[in-house]
């Protein structure tokens, strides 16, 4: 019997049994589905972060933050090193490293790579105008607008109004979801308004309020995601003049440096050098390690979720089996005939492998249409409702393929001991099976 034969066989065994045949396929639908919605939407979302992540922070830029998971280890102090040992308390407890405002001259001067050096002096805190007030999610963020501009210009650009290179201190620049925090044209503060800042000063009691009172003019273009010490949509802009007499103090929260390229072994050589330089009591952060933990997120993430949606298809394929098992009593009689006729039993092996297949085909390419649809309504949804990430879930051919795949080969796996039985029957019992 011809390969055409056997398939166009089984088809007309399908069709005979519409309704069984259609509860069957459903359970590889949902499999399928289940899987390829997960991962189109994991790989969207990883890829939507990287994306974020690298216009936040930049190919070509690190950034230098206090602190180290090896902090304290040693006491040893390099050549110059701008930190010096750290101090304890009474209780003999090292006290927490920090970076200054006028350390960026020094670090600039440690390597012909570096192109600028910019600190961000950060507090979080709110903002007034008239009798509205909202938290500043981003925070009050003081730099100089001149470096922050060559080091961030594709986001720090002014979408209404004008950035100002030498700001006088009552300038102030805000981020998109401050200008219009619900993002329905809903406006908090415009151009030329003035504007309260408010800061709680927790570091003397009782706590304080600090406030000064200053001229919105610029308002950032969306940027949306991640920035780290970046241009954000929920951040407030600051001339750094203003930031020792606002916050009462030169502490910066972060220092970003920009090289001349984005060369990997650039940006590890300078990583090192301002380490060493820092004694191991900062961490350095670059654009490459943060999209390193957001891949090996996302691949554990990836793996959970399949995980999950594997199961499903595992119990679709014991349905696959149950029905193939009921199938099999219901057709005894007619395996009996065929074989009677003289019909191999490798023949009746391939019908039944050949039903299992064509269930296992058309539930997975249902299901991965399916699968693509779910994932495209989630993800508007998911954008519609977030105002700083829109998600687009992105489907590849490998994942495609895979469920393909993967619907086929648990239908046929399912199938193979239904049809081994069935193969097996013998003519003359088969014709007696009532």
């Amino acid at each position: 019997m011809r390969t055409r034969d056997v398939f166009s066989y089984s088809f007309s065994a399908i069709k005979l049994r519409k309704l069984r045949a259609s509860l069957t396929i459903l359970g590889v639908v949902i499999g399928i589905a289940a899987i390829v919605a997960l991962l189109s939407i994991s790989q969207g979302l990883q890829t939507t972060i990287t994306n974020q992540v690298e216009k936040g922070v930049g190919a070509n830029t690190l950034v230098i933050t206090a602190g180290n998971n090896g902090f304290g280890a040693s006491g040893a102090l390099s050549s110059g090193s701008l930190i010096p040992s750290a101090p304890t308390s009474l209780s003999g407890t090292a006290s927490a490293p920090r970076l200054y405002v006028n350390y960026t001259n020094e670090i600039q001067a440690l390597s012909p790579d570096i192109e600028s050096v910019v600190a961000v002096v950060q507090q979080s805190g709110f903002i007034q105008n008239g009798d509205k007030v909202i938290p500043i999610g981003g925070g009050i963020v003081a730099v100089n607008f001149s470096e922050y501009i060559d080091t961030y210009g594709d986001t720090f650009k002014a979408q209404s109004g004008t950035i100002p290179l030498t700001p006088s201190d009552n300038d102030i620049v805000i981020g998109q979801h401050i200008y219009d925090p619900t993002q329905n044209g809903t406006i908090f503060a415009n151009i030329n308004n003035q504007v309260n800042l408010i800061w709680t000063n927790t570091t003397q009691l009782p706590y304080t309020n600090q406030s000064y009172i200053g001229t919105v003019v610029a308002v950032l273009p969306k940027i949306g995601g991640f920035g780290i010490s970046g241009p954000s949509d929920t951040g407030v802009y600051v001339p750094i003049t203003k930031a020792k007499s606002f916050f009462g103090t030169d502490e910066a929260a972060s220092i970003v440096v920009t090289l001349k390229n984005s060369d990997s072994g650039t940006i590890t050589n300078v990583s090192k050098l301002m380490t060493n330089y820092f004694d191991n009591q900062v961490t350095v952060t670059s654009a490459a390690d943060v999209s390193s933990t957001v891949s090996t997120l996302s691949s554990t993430l990836n793996l959970f979720l399949g995980g999950v949606a594997a199961i499903s298809l595992f119990v679709a394929g014991i349905g696959i089996m149950n029905i193939m098992i009921v199938s099999l009593i219901e057709r005894t009689r007619e395996i009996g005939i065929l074989k009677a006729l003289g019909m191999k039993s490798r023949t009746v092996l391939t019908i039944f492998l050949g039903e299992s297949v064509i269930i296992g085909l058309i539930g997975a390419v249902v299901g991965i249409i399916l699968g693509w649809v779910l994932s495209n309504v989630v993800a508007l949804g998911f954008s519609t409702s977030s105002n700083w990430m829109t998600l687009t879930p992105i489907l590849t051919p490998e994942v495609a393929l895979l469920a393909l795949g993967f619907g086929v080969c648990v239908s046929t796996i399912f199938a193979l001991y239904p049809a081994w039985r069935a193969s097996k029957l013998r003519p003359v019992e088969a014709l007696r099976y009532e």
